[in-house]
């Protein structure tokens, strides 16, 4: 069906530390591995689109980001889960740190940029996707990208939004609600297919 799950990586599969740059700080959430696990088999693309301002910061360079994201995928491997599809990371910020940085993107959330990125390099029917995340910027982000969005509550689902180059529009409301992963996965799977 060419449906993907986006998925942000801090607060949605493992706990958000806020700069996370080392793997001794990487936990995996409650769940995840199973989640995935559910879309996997039910045929759903899994990708990660992740804001990773440490680079931007000069705290990590687009390889350590790399080899964490490796790491994680070993962790849900580990724990039964599945090899994800696609990962995809944004190291710009609007007031980065590294002037190589600094600069007003399209793929950083809430830019759908990673989004419309990853469905061109995957075939990807983005009507048909979620995006899941544990902030105001994700959903904003999935809705550009014309998926259904799901704000989960495990990471900084409360705290201020993110800074952007543009004003947020706030009236965006997520598709669906709830505690975390697994139970995200679960609206996904009870949802009518789309038409073909």
């Amino acid at each position: 069906m060419n449906a993907a799950v986006f998925l942000d990586r801090d607060g949605v599969l493992v706990q958000d530390v806020d700069l996370l740059t080392r793997r001794e700080d990487m936990r995996l959430l409650a769940g995840v591995p199973e989640a995935l696990g559910l879309l996997k088999r039910a045929g759903y693309s899994l990708d990660v689109v992740s804001n990773q301002t440490v680079v931007a910061r000069g705290m990590a360079s687009e390889t350590e980001v790399d080899a964490l994201n490796e790491c994680l995928q070993h962790m849900i491997e580990q724990a039964g889960g599945p090899r994800l599809d696609g990962w995809y990371f944004c190291p710009h910020h609007p007031k980065a740190n590294v002037p190589a940085y600094r600069v007003n993107c399209e793929c950083r959330k809430p830019q759908p940029g990673m989004l419309l990125r990853a469905a061109r390099e995957l075939g990807l029917n983005l009507s048909a996707s979620y995006m899941v995340g544990d902030r105001i910027t994700d959903i904003i982000a999935g809705a550009r990208a014309g998926c259904r969005t799901i704000l989960v509550q495990t990471g900084m689902h409360g705290q201020p939004p993110i800074e952007t180059a543009e004003p947020l529009d706030v009236s965006v409301q997520p598709d669906f609600t709830c505690a975390g992963l697994p139970a995200a996965a679960d609206w996904i799977l009870s949802q009518p297919a789309p038409a073909k």
